[in-house]
This record gives C-alpha cells, sequence and structure tokens, in this order.
C-alpha cells in the first residue's frame, strides 16, 4: 500500500501573512504514540483518504508511548527540516508543541491539529483542528454514570496524561457534570500516563480502598482496558457501573461481558481519514474550518453490533 504523509490546514486571517504552502509532496501524520489501536485506526483513515491523492505520499510515526513529549517534538521539527507538504498533528502536551507548531508556519508548512488542542498561544499557527467535542463527550459519560447509578454515591476518575487538552476536556467536562447534576462524591482523578498495567494497578487499589465504590470511569484506551482487567480481577464485574472510553477489541470484549455499561467511542479513523482530506484542501487553496467535530458514540450491549457502533469501533 503507498504510504502517505498527511498535512492539515485551514484558512485563517494569519495565513495572509504567511508565505506560500510548501511544495514537497510528503505530508506527516505524527500521534501520540504508534502503540495503540487507536491511533493505529487513526493512521487506517489517513491510509483511506491518500488512496484518492495519488501526488502525494505519507509517513506515520509516534513516540513509545504518550508521555514522551521530548520525542514528539523531534519528530515534528525532523518533519519541518524535511521540508513536508503539510503535517497532521495529535500534541501530547497542548505546550510543549507551539514552537514547533510555530517554526512549521514560519516555513509555510501547513498543520492540522487530531483529538488534542494546543494553548491559546498555539491558536494562530495550525490551520484546523479536528476532534471529539471532548468536553461534551465527557458529560455524556457523566449523565451516563448518572441514569446507572442514581444521583448519590461514589465514583472514581482514572484519567491519563495531566494536562493534555484532550483529558482536560473530557475529565474536565465529566466531573463538572457529575458535581452540578447530582450529590456523587469523586474518587480521583488518578493518573495512568496512558499505560494500561499502571491503570490496572491504580484501579485494584482503588477498589480495595473503596469497597463502597458504586461506579468508576476510564478516560482513554489504555486507562479503560487496564480499569475493566482490574474489575474482573477484584470479581466486581456487574457489581459496579463502569464506564470506559474508545472503542478497542479489549473494550468492546468488556461491554459485551458486562464488565464495562458501556464505553464512548470517537471517529478515529474519521480523524485520519478527515485530516487527510482537509489538508488536501489547504494545499489546494481552499478554506475550511478552524473546528471539526469528529463525533463520538455511546455503544453498549444493546447497541454494540449496530451501524452506529459498528463505523467507530476497531
Amino acid at each position: 500500500m503507498k504510504t502517505v504523509i498527511i498535512g492539515l490546514m485551514a484558512a485563517t486571517a494569519m495565513m495572509a501573512c504567511a508565505p506560500a504552502w510548501a511544495q514537497s509532496k510528503e505530508i506527516a501524520v505524527i500521534v501520540k504514540t504508534a502503540n495503540s489501536n487507536f491511533w493505529q485506526n487513526v493512521n487506517n483513515g489517513a491510509q483511506a483518504a491518500i488512496e484518492h491523492l495519488p501526488d502525494y505520499t505519507m509517513t506515520f510515526q509516534g513516540p513509545a508511548a504518550e508521555s514522551n513529549v521530548a520525542d514528539q517534538v523531534n519528530m515534528v521539527d525532523n518533519a519541518i527540516n524535511r521540508r513536508v507538504a503539510g503535517i497532521v498533528l495529535a500534541p501530547s502536551d497542548p505546550d510543549a508543541l507551539i514552537p514547533s507548531v510555530k517554526k512549521a508556519w514560519e516555513n509555510a508548512i501547513p498543520v492540522v491539529l487530531i483529538d488534542s488542542g494546543l494553548s491559546e498561544d498555539g491558536t494562530k499557527y495550525y490551520q484546523s483542528f479536528l476532534s471529539t467535542d471532548n468536553k461534551t463527550a465527557g458529560e455524556l459519560c457523566a449523565k451516563e454514570m448518572i441514569e446507572r447509578m442514581g444521583n448519590e454515591g461514589k465514583v472514581a476518575i482514572m484519567s491519563y496524561v495531566p494536562g493534555v487538552g484532550s483529558e482536560i476536556g473530557r475529565v474536565g467536562g465529566f466531573t463538572d457534570y457529575i458535581k452540578a447534576n447530582s450529590d456523587i462524591e469523586i474518587v480521583g482523578p488518578l493518573y495512568s500516563q496512558s499505560l494500561m498495567a499502571t491503570a490496572l494497578n491504580q484501579t485494584v487499589d482503588t477498589l480495595a480502598a473503596n469497597p463502597d465504590l458504586n461506579g468508576i470511569f476510564g478516560a482513554n484506551e489504555p486507562t479503560a482496558a487496564g480499569m475493566g482487567r482490574a474489575i474482573e480481577q477484584a470479581g466486581r464485574a456487574g457489581q459496579l457501573t463502569a464506564i470506559g472510553f474508545d472503542g478497542n477489541q479489549d473494550l468492546q470484549d468488556f461491554v459485551r461481558d458486562g464488565t464495562l455499561d458501556g464505553i464512548a467511542v470517537q471517529g478515529s479513523f474519521q480523524m485520519g481519514d478527515l485530516g487527510v482530506q482537509t489538508v488536501a484542501k489547504i494545499i489546494a487553496g481552499e478554506e475550511v474550518d478552524k473546528f471539526i467535530d469528529t463525533g463520538v458514540v455511546f455503544v453498549t450491549k444493546d447497541n454494540i453490533d449496530a451501524p452506529e457502533a459498528q463505523n467507530v469501533l476497531y
């Protein structure tokens, strides 16, 4: 299969001050980690889109772990030095990637963000941002939690990397909705650094320290997977309301066997697919929206085989 590097860009007033876009034929897709089914599904979407762009090639990269922010910065800087046509970037840190994205802008290399954003100081340097509306998604998970466990009790939040844009919106949306709409006590959040084994150990400890726990929320793929395994090991499946985020095979199995009551699944394939399409439009001189919502579907045992769920599961 042809490899394609894809960069995303959107028209902004600032672009009038920037030089013409670089003329390389490589589009670089740089994600938080290559070691995740979620990000590999982003790659699948990018590959599907690049098949319709015969004039371009794509490279796909990500650090060994989401916490390896310095490695991701180096990947972006190296792509700029190669004079790629564009960059599709899922920033692991909202501040650390700003200098690199600014450098890309200064070198006429369009950047489209996916999944997580940058701090406000970086807004003018990228052209489009494709993502789940993470605040809304977090609120959805909180609403589903309250409907299942009631307005009282205790819920633990198992989060991933503190300060990442998606985490701020997702966990913030969940927490704010719980506080505003119930009398539920919140435990945590605990941060797994997006490592399944860490999430498993943290969940085991949390369950042991809180035998009266009524609910638990795992805020991304590796965290929810570790959480689900810990619930099984503790013999607590079906005894508390458990909601996860993302939709790999492990999480689907946990939904089917009742370990998890539901999972909020992002359009990871769509992020890659639409990201590539957006970059192509920018390079062609078309205007694109500054923010593009790629959506989320709440998947339960009742709808897991329905088309709406199958279209986002991976």
